[in-house]
Parts: structure tokens; sequence; C-alpha cells
């Protein structure tokens, strides 16, 4: 009954039983429960230490229920005041070893950047931002398919911050449509409280935390090599926008996707705009998160219903035919 007080069985047995039969000795007390003497004793002293008992001209007395408790939760409050102190003095320190060792190396004129060298940068840094979080985490993930290992190994934090009431947006590429574990993730997340949409493309891997932060890597085409942690209002400003107008225009993950007047679906008319710019198979594979053979493929086929001789001049057909519109090839 009092253990949550701090008394383990016996001391409370004993602190009763001085209670209901004050002026009782060791001996008398000892009988009464079926425990040795010397157990007794130490229960004793541990009352003694707590407060419970007072010495009085018959010996030890327990003092009554409503002093004692008053005693023992006085006593909780002033470990609690000194636990909270410790608390505060950790956080301190800790907050001091941070700034002291934190790799933070600002561009010259940019002092909201910080560099992330690697991989294991990158991850315990987002780590530190998801925890934090307080509002909203909105994300570029422009890879493709996942991999079922690292989808279940996200599932745990992702569950906390939903929990959290956390409003968590996520932008695949519609190629994950063609991945069944990436859809099976996606569907877990958007039944826990996550939204997830899809485009055909993305320009970069980019995660905003609470719209005052945002990781997005030093290479587009390599987001685990290294990447820069922006704080400016500015650039924030203008990211923010980015996937606002993103996530506008994206389609519901299980919509069926429509093609235009031109009978070209959101991803053919991706990959004209793409080689109207001049791009390799392998960087629209990578922009689309498909195999260079499907870019490829898609590619001849877009060039064949143009009758296109050269990769750039099916983007200028495709423009000249309005199949696309000359801002979205620029």
């Amino acid at each position: 009954m009092l253990a949550s007080l701090g008394l383990d069985t016996l001391t409370e047995e004993v602190y009763l039983a001085m209670l209901s039969n004050p002026g009782t000795g060791v001996a008398g007390i000892a009988g009464a429960l079926g425990r040795a003497e010397q157990d007794v004793r130490g229960a004793l002293d541990r009352l003694h230490d707590l407060s419970l008992v007072r010495p009085s001209a018959e010996g030890l007395r327990a003092v009554t229920p409503e002093l004692g408790m008053e005693a023992l939760l006085a006593r909780q409050q002033a470990e609690l005041a000194a636990q909270q102190q410790r608390v505060e003095a950790s956080r301190a320190a800790a907050a001091q070893l941070i700034a002291q060792f934190a790799d933070v190396r600002p561009a010259a004129g940019q002092p909201h950047v910080e560099h992330l060298d690697d991989i294991e940068e990158i991850r315990e840094k987002l780590v530190v931002l998801t925890r934090r979080v307080r509002h909203e985490v909105m994300t570029f993930a422009p890879n493709g398919a996942h991999t079922p290992e690292s989808l279940e190994s996200a599932k745990p934090l992702d569950a906390e911050l939903l929990r959290r009431g956390v409003r968590m947006r996520t932008v695949y590429l519609e190629s994950v449509r063609n991945s069944p574990h990436t859809v099976a993730y996606a569907e877990w997340l958007a039944a826990h409280g996550g939204a997830v949409r899809t485009v055909p493309s993305l320009p970069v891997r980019m995660v905003i935390v609470d719209r005052e932060t945002a990781v997005i890597p030093v290479r587009a085409e390599d987001a685990r090599q290294a990447a820069v942690v922006l704080t400016g209002q500015g650039t924030l400003t203008a990211l923010c926008a980015l996937f606002d107008s993103t996530w506008e225009s994206a389609a519901e993950l299980g919509a069926v996707q429509k093609r235009d007047d031109s009978g070209l679906s959101p991803q053919e008319r991706e990959v004209l705009a793409f080689l109207y710019r001049g791009m390799t198979d392998d960087a629209i594979a990578k922009r689309l998160g498909v195999s260079p053979r499907t870019a490829r493929r898609t590619a001849n086929d877009m060039m064949e219903r143009l009758g296109a001789r050269s990769r750039f001049q099916a983007g200028a057909l495709a423009v000249q035919h309005g199949w696309l519109p000359a801002v979205a090839a620029l």
C-alpha cells in the first residue's frame, strides 16, 4: 500500500503494527508479525530515517499517519526537485557539448547553412529533427521504390509522430505504384493519419520540418553523399512554396492516372520535357524512379509518335504540336 511512498513490505508492516499496538517492543512486534527481531530492528531504522517513528519515554513511537504521510510526501517532492535540477543541469551540459562539437561550417555569406558530409551525419540529423518536430513534416521522396527494410525501420518513428498529432505529407514518384511494399507502406501511413501523393518526377529529395528547417542533398543524383541543412527564412519560404505547389498538383496514391487531350500520361509528358532538355536515359530514369530500360522505351515511343529523328527534336515537336507547353520544357 505504501510502496509508492518508499516503504518496503516489512517496513510498512512494522509501521502499521506500531500504530495498532502503541508501546509494543521489538520482541512483541516480531512475534506478532512472525519476523526475526533483527529484521524488525532494521525496519525501525528505516522508519526513523523516514521520520515515521520518534523517540519517547517508552522507546520508539510511530507518528500519526497524517504527520507521517505529510513527511513522506515532502521527502518525495524534495527528491523530485533535486532530480529536476539534475535534468536541467544535464540538458545545459548537453547543449554546451552540442554547440562545441557540432560540425557546422557555414559558407561565406550563408550563416544559415549546415553541411553534413556523409550518410551517417544525414541520418543522425534527420532523427534529431524529426524527434523535435512540433507541427509538420513535408517530404519529397524521389528515390523510386524503397526497400522493405527501410520502410519497416521508418514505421516506429512515423507512428510516434502521428500519435503526437504531427502532420505528415509525403510526395512520392508515380513509379512507386509498381512497388507493392512501397504502396503498402503508403497505405499504412495514410491509415494512421499521414498523407501521400504522387507526381511523375521530383527535382530533389527534401525534408522540411515545421517550415523552419530543410534538409536537401548537395548533389541531387546522389542524396547519400552529402547534404545541407537550411534555416534561412527566405530560403525556407521558397522551398515551402515549392512543396505546396507540388502538393496541390500531385495525385492521390490510389487515383487513376488520366491522359490529357493529346493522349499523354503525366509520366510521358515529363519524358518529353526531359528530351527537350537533352537529358540522357539514365538521367530520365533517375528523375522518374524507373529503370534506364523503361526510360529508353518511353522516350523511343514518344519519338516514334512524333516522327522525330532526335531526342531534342521530339521535345521541340511536342511544343509545336501543343503536347508540351513551352514553359514546361524549360
